[in-house]
């Protein structure tokens, strides 16, 4: 199970979901939606926050440079 603490493994879910779509093209609130979309994910919607989003950003983007 993930929630909004597990930013590297919701990242690595972002990226096997969709690994052409790069990561700096989404806004913060399409990112929230694919966040709360994730299968395994538990998190409310109420804990996330820009910080939250632009770490799980980041991150995804990292997964996608290295392919």
């Amino acid at each position: 199970m993930l929630d909004w603490k597990n930013i590297e493994d919701i990242a690595i879910e972002l990226y096997e979901g969709d690994p052409s779509f790069n990561p700096l093209t989404i806004r913060f609130t399409d990112l929230r939606d694919r966040v709360l979309n994730i299968e395994s994910f538990i998190g409310k919607q109420d804990d996330c926050n820009e910080g939250r989003l632009e770490a799980i950003q980041m991150a995804w983007l990292e997964e996608f440079q290295l392919q």
